[in-house]
């Protein structure tokens, strides 16, 4: 049986870092909620603003909610008036101080999250699944990718039997813990039933920061070298 393994869970602490900073006791299983509130809310809330990650970083009476977005004017509002409201609509689910970043995502091409997304739409629209893939493929491409994989797996153009369709082009390391590999997993919701579209984007080894330790020093009277 092949053993498949989530390509950001491979690389924590090594390529990657966690999308929730925080370490608790007893409060764990409240905070843990109160993450799953947020996402959920921004979710909703940001439907239509290429949303691709959110990371939560908590101190001991602040949380820092860090929106990665393709569309940040979307995101921001006239004049900041819809980054204010969201921010107390969050305020309102956690007790404490909530400070409300946006990163943009320069190349949304290369977020395979937001890659999937174009191809759910697009599936929900009836277009064939075939172009959806190749186009999507030779977008991120174009934009610099090193290799593309993408995965489509339901009632595939309505047919009665569901099934499992792929495409590729380029590498894609997944073994490698250096590699950098974006990757996202959307449900298409069609009239003929769900369907599941997987991309993997491969974007370059990452190489990790070493700390160059020092040599330890010689005792006194001990000549380096001999």
């Amino acid at each position: 049986m092949g053993h498949k393994v989530h390509p950001y869970g491979f690389r924590l602490g090594i390529s990657r870092t966690w999308t929730a900073k925080w370490y608790a006791d007893k409060d764990y299983t409240a905070l843990l909620k109160e993450d799953i509130l947020i996402r959920k809310l921004i979710e909703t809330r940001l439907s239509n603003a290429s949303v691709s990650q959110v990371e939560i970083e908590r101190g001991i009476n602040h949380v820092t909610v860090t929106v990665h977005t393709a569309k940040p004017g979307i995101v921001i509002g006239k004049g900041g008036q819809n980054v204010e409201i969201l921010r107390q609509q969050i305020g309102v689910l956690t007790k404490r101080k909530v400070k409300l970043e946006i990163k943009e995502i320069r190349q949304p091409e290369l977020d395979a999250y937001l890659v999937a997304i174009n191809i759910s739409q697009q599936l929900a629209r009836r277009i064939a699944f075939k172009k959806a893939m190749k186009q999507a493929i030779q977008r991120s491409m174009k934009a610099g990718a090193k290799g593309v994989k993408i995965a489509v797996a339901g009632r595939l153009g309505g047919s009665e039997m569901g099934r499992r369709e792929w495409d590729r082009e380029g590498r894609i390391p997944l073994g490698t813990l250096r590699a950098d590999i974006s990757y996202g997993q959307v449900h298409a919701h069609t009239t003929y039933g769900r369907i599941g579209v997987k991309v993997w984007i491969y974007r370059g080894d990452q190489i990790p920061e070493r700390t160059v330790r020092e040599p330890a020093a010689l005792p006194a009277g001990v000549a380096q070298g001999v």
